[in-house]
Formats: structure tokens, C-alpha cells, sequence
């Protein structure tokens, strides 16, 4: 009966790093069962990657309808019911929670490396948008750490496009790399990682954590969580910012989400959003209480706003962030830091068939483009989006496919080649649809079939004396097809 008794308790998890390696956390290995508490699944995570700065990351999951959460490492693994359900196995994604507001000043290169990798994949995957030039500069630096100084005999023409730093990324922003990568020269991992960390710290949405929401009449909204506040965006815009010391309220109820803020004039003022649903409205609250906390200022005894902020709560619900706070880590002196003699192992980036179209003519055809880059066993969504053809061939392809109006997903507001009836759209460019010549696309499906056809009809109409009805015909046929009128009166 005893063994029976404990199968329920076993736990097999995956949890995929920031270098997209995989730790595998199992009961028979590491003891971790369903009871146990979430901060000892964090400190095997941690001991493994060799962090000390633990407070600014966590590990994430989502449930079956892809609602993301944190793990709370003062609850037990059972706890997480929304993680249970989804195995077993179990996958957890290691990453930032918290973005330190200048990374630079992160005292350990082994928590500035993590911090590297996550920004990158941020950058990669469109999280982080980034104009042209800060790309290429943040790109050189990231090809710097990979593969050190340029040499022209290593690094033949096309080695930045086996790389990638941006979605959607083309061959003018490879060419900006690798003549910015030229003049790096020198530059250790360690130091090309720090110039990238401080060059995307100024971006606007750099550790912008965002969640979609609805205001009044329904309009669409992201709030996005900072080391600063809380910022409104509305139509790829920000239309609003609200510092944590102004924050006075967070609450929640089933599911609309209040943020009471305290103005210039010591007047409070609430606003009111609509979150999709009761789960993602506590998530949103509870991600805002977090973040309030870890970057709010000090508390003192003669401050009673601060001790106010301390404690956001909802009906039937609290929640209090157990960790340290940014202040406690600046100060905390328990552990020498950085530590000495630390070696951080870098891992290898992951690769792509290097762009082939560089050796081409620049009048050879577009498809012989495509079809060498699929020959060389490259993926067909890869070509398409991660590797696309030359600006050329990629301009007329997107001219002929576009728009997409059957999308429906929810796009977030740094996104340019959004669909045309996306999230962040003007209500004018909503109600806009393309044109589509039916018309002609019908008439093209007759062709000269229909020419003999008529000839036929003709020497069997002379023959039976039907001859006016034909003639009525052809006149109502090229009536309704205005888009082939000449050919109707030339067979006629």
C-alpha cells in the first residue's frame, strides 16, 4: 500500500534555461516531490546556473489555455493547481521577474551574462523593439561575445546571417553589423555584453512587463510594469505613467482591475480596467503588488504612505512579496561580492545556414533564391520569417500577401507589420477591406473554350432558327461582364 501511496507525490520537471539548455528536476534525483516547497525547486535552479543575485529571476509556467504565472516559492508544488494539471512532465521556463532598471550596476558578471541572454531572446523574439541603428549596435556587440575580434580569414562574407538578433531580419542590418562588429576590436565577452546591456537599457520598452486589458467602450489597452511604475499604452502609444511612490491602490474584483493613483493636488483618482478574464486579472494584480514592492522606496516610521503601499489587498485576497527588495540587495553585505576567481561558462548561440543569396547575381531569379535555401536542409518557416530573402525578393512577397485580414491575434504595440485588422489599429484602418477583382478572376477561368463553344452554337442556331435568342444572350453576357467586354463584341 505504501508504494501505491506514493506515486501521486512523484514530480518529473524540465526547466529550459536562458542558453536553451534543459535541467531536469526529478523526485528519484533531486527528492523534489509534489509537497515540496517552491523555493527549493529556485535553489537547485539557482545552484546549478551558480547565481547569488537570486531575487531578480524566477521560474515561469503556463497552464492549458497559455495564461502564464510565477512560481511562489512559499507554496508547494501541489499548490500550483494550474501547474499540475498540465502534466505530468512539467515544464518551467527560467527567466527574469524582475528587471534591474540599470543592469550595468549588477555586481556579478555571472548575473550580468543571465541578464545578457534574457534581453537577447527579448530582442529576438519582438519584445524588445529596437530602431535600425540600435540593432545593428546591440547586434555587433552580441557577435563580439560569440566570436571575438573580426578576422577576414574566419569570418567570410554572410557570417552575421547565421545569427540572429531581430525578428523579420534583413540582409542591410547584417551588413551594419559585421562593419560595426570590424571596429570592436579588443573587447572581451564580458565587456561586449555589458556595452549591449547598457545600449538596450535606453530603449523604451526595455523590462516593460505587459498585460492586455480593456477600458471604456472596449478599447484595447496594454499596462506595462516597470522598475519605475506602472505605464498605459493605447494605439502603440503611451497615454499614461504612474510612479509606484503615487500608487495608492491596487485592487481587483472577479474581473476589472483598479489602480488609484495620487495626483499633484493630493487628490486620488482611480482608473478602471476590464481584464480578459478573472485568472488574468488576479495575475495581473498580483504581478503589480510584486513589483510595487521590489522597487518601491525605503520604508521609514514617519512614512505612512510608504507603510500603506506595503499592504495592497483585495476582498478575500492577500498576497505579500516574501523576497528582498532592489534596496535590500545593494546593501546587503552578508555575502562578499563580486566573488573571487568566478568563471562563467558561456554557451554557444544557436545557428543558422548562412545566407546564400550574398553570392548571387542581382538579376537571378527570386525563386532560385528561395529554393537554394531550402536545399541547404534550411526550414520553410525559417526562410519565410527568421531568414528572410534578399530586400527585394522579401518587399514583393510581403506586397503580394498582404493584408492578412483573417488574423486575430492580439498584437503588442511595438509590433510595425502587425495585420491590418490587429489590436493596436485605428478604428479607420479596421473598417478599411481590400479590393479583390472577382470579376476578372472569374473571366480568366473562360478563356478560348468559351470562344468554340459559341462558334458551335452559332451553326446550330442558323440551322434551327434560333437565332435572336443567341443574340440576346451574348448581349447580356457582355453587359455583366464589363471586365471582358471587348472579347464579346470581337466574338460577336
Amino acid at each position: 500500500m505504501g508504494c501505491f501511496c506514493a506515486v501521486p507525490e512523484e514530480f518529473y520537471c524540465e526547466v529550459l534555461l536562458l542558453d536553451e539548455s534543459k535541467l531536469t528536476l526529478t523526485t528519484q534525483q533531486q527528492g523534489i516531490k509534489k509537497s515540496t516547497k517552491g523555493s527549493v525547486v529556485l535553489d537547485h535552479v539557482f545552484r546549478h546556473i551558480n547565481l547569488v543575485e537570486i531575487d531578480y529571476f524566477g521560474l515561469r509556467y503556463c497552464d492549458r489555455s497559455h495564461q502564464t504565472y510565477w512560481l511562489d516559492p512559499a507554496k508547494t508544488l501541489a499548490e500550483h493547481k494550474e501547474l499540475i494539471n498540465t502534466g505530468p512532465p512539467y515544464t518551467l521556463y527560467f527567466g527574469i521577474k524582475f528587471y534591474a532598471e540599470d543592469p550595468c550596476k549588477l555586481k556579478e558578471e555571472i548575473t550580468r551574462y543571465q541578464f545578457f541572454l534574457q534581453v537577447k531572446q527579448d530582442a529576438l523574439q519582438g519584445r524588445l523593439p529596437c530602431p535600425v541603428n540600435i540593432a545593428a549596435q546591440m547586434g555587433a556587440y552580441a557577435i563580439q561575445a560569440e566570436l571575438g575580434d573580426h578576422d577576414p580569414y574566419k569570418h567570410t562574407a554572410g557570417y552575421v546571417s547565421e545569427y540572429r538578433f531581430v525578428p523579420d531580419q534583413k540582409e542591410e542590418l547584417e551588413e551594419a553589423i559585421e562593419r560595426i562588429h570590424k571596429t570592436l576590436m579588443g573587447q572581451a565577452p564580458s565587456e561586449a555584453e555589458l556595452n549591449y546591456l547598457r545600449t538596450a537599457k535606453s530603449l523604451e520598452m526595455y523590462g516593460v512587463d505587459l498585460h492586455p486589458v480593456y477600458g471604456e467602450n472596449k478599447s484595447e489597452y496594454f499596462l506595462g510594469l516597470t522598475p519605475s511604475g506602472v505605464v498605459v499604452y493605447k494605439n502603440k502609444k503611451q497615454v499614461g505613467k504612474y510612479f509606484w511612490p503615487r500608487i495608492t491602490k491596487v485592487h481587483f474584483k472577479e474581473t476589472q482591475f483598479e489602480l488609484r493613483v495620487l495626483g499633484k493636488d493630493c487628490n486620488e483618482t482611480s482608473f478602471f480596467f476590464e481584464a480578459r478574464s478573472k485568472t488574468a486579472c488576479k495575475h495581473l494584480w498580483k504581478c503589480s503588488v510584486e513589483h510595487h514592492t521590489f522597487f518601491r522606496m525605503p520604508d521609514t516610521e514617519s512614512n505612512s504612505l510608504s507603510r500603506k503601499l506595503s499592504k495592497f489587498g483585495s476582498i478575500s485576497y492577500k498576497h505579500r512579496y516574501s523576497g528582498r527588495t532592489a534596496l535590500q540587495m545593494s546593501r546587503d553585505l552578508s555575502i562578499q561580492l563580486p566573488r573571487p576567481n568566478q568563471n562563467v561558462v558561456r554557451s554557444r548561440s544557436k545557428t543558422y545556414p548562412k545566407r546564400v543569396a550574398q553570392t548571387q547575381p542581382t538579376g537571378s531569379n527570386n525563386i532560385n533564391r528561395i529554393t537554394a535555401n531550402t536545399e541547404n536542409g534550411e526550414n520553410e518557416g525559417t526562410t519565410k520569417i527568421i531568414a528572410p530573402s534578399p530586400v527585394k525578393s522579401f518587399k514583393k512577397a510581403k506586397n503580394e500577401n498582404s493584408p492578412d485580414p483573417q488574423r486575430s491575434k492580439s498584437h503588442a504595440p511595438w509590433e510595425e507589420n502587425g495585420p491590418q485588422s490587429g489590436l493596436y489599429n485605428s478604428s479607420s484602418d479596421r473598417t478599411k477591406s481590400p479590393k479583390f477583382p472577382c470579376a476578372r478572376q472569374r473571366n480568366l477561368s473562360c478563356g478560348s473554350d468559351n470562344d468554340s463553344s459559341q462558334l458551335m452554337r452559332r451553326r446550330k442556331a442558323h440551322n434551327s432558327g434560333e437565332d435572336s435568342d443567341l443574340k440576346q444572350r451574348r448581349r447580356s453576357r457582355s453587359r455583366c461582364n464589363t471586365s471582358s467586354g471587348s472579347e464579346s463584341e470581337n466574338s460577336n
